[in-house]
């Protein structure tokens, strides 16, 4: 299963076609689902097994998973905060006993040029995804693009970063390949770690126990209240008005 991470409008339908054309077999059986909120674009019609699914008020999904499928695209809604939908998908594949294979994050350099205070939100998808794509790079400096990569890439971040042209990406099977190369380990084995990780391993009594707690990603942590500590700007205030 693949989960699709991005902003509306930035060319996820076409990528997942491409990907879909160039990395699959004719044996293979794949599968699309893109959130009711997204408008009808011209690449769905090259889309197989096209459904809907529905972002549910106050978190949770509405959909049917394709049973019968032998890769499944899921399209995040790109006009809503992808860490709620993350944590949301997260629960709903698990319900029906399925986990995300592979995370994909396509970025539409326009817009993140565009609106630098985008940048935290591209960090939050990036953080969970293995496939970084880079479209929409017309008129956009090489300089901004090396740049923008260079902030995860000294950071260590395992993802790769692969570019699209008209659509389309350079080696399909590549992107499509079950690695994991995330930051994140919300789709993972469940982790856990003490719950005060300075203490002293030598500092403890004999027969002393460590208390562990299950570990929670930065991005899905909340305060007493029920907000997050990380919050992300909404991209709705920079997605273009129709």
């Amino acid at each position: 299963m693949y989960l699709v991470l991005g902003a509306s409008g930035s060319g996820r339908r076409l990528v997942v076609r491409d990907l879909i054309e160039g990395g699959l077999t004719e044996a293979d059986r794949p599968s699309v689902l893109i959130s009711t909120r997204e408008s009808p674009d011209p690449a769905d019609a090259g889309l197989p097994g096209l459904s809907r699914w529905e972002p549910l008020a106050g978190g949770g999904i509405d959909g049917v998973y394709p049973q019968d499928a032998s890769h499944v695209f899921v399209i995040v809604d790109g006009t809503l905060d992808p860490v709620d939908q993350v944590e949301s998908f997260k629960s709903w594949l698990g319900d029906r006993g399925r986990q995300v294979g592979v995370v994909l994050c396509v970025v539409d350099c326009q817009l993140a040029e565009r609106h630098p205070k985008l940048f935290a939100w591209y960090e939050a998808c990036i953080h969970f995804a293995d496939i970084v794509l880079l479209n929409h790079r017309e008129g956009v400096s090489n300089k901004w693009i090396a740049e923008f990569r260079a902030k995860f890439e000294d950071r260590f971040f395992p993802c790769l970063f692969e570019f699209v042209k008209d659509g389309k990406v350079k080696n399909p099977a590549l992107v499509l390949a079950p690695v994991v190369r995330r930051m994140s380990h919300v789709f993972d084995e469940e982790e856990w770690v003490a719950v005060d990780e300075d203490e002293d391993e030598d500092s403890m009594e004999d027969g002393e126990e460590t208390e562990m707690k299950q570990a929670v990603d930065p991005y899905l942590e909340r305060r007493a209240g029920g907000s997050r500590f990380l919050q992300l700007p909404d991209i709705r205030d920079f997605l273009p008005r129709n």
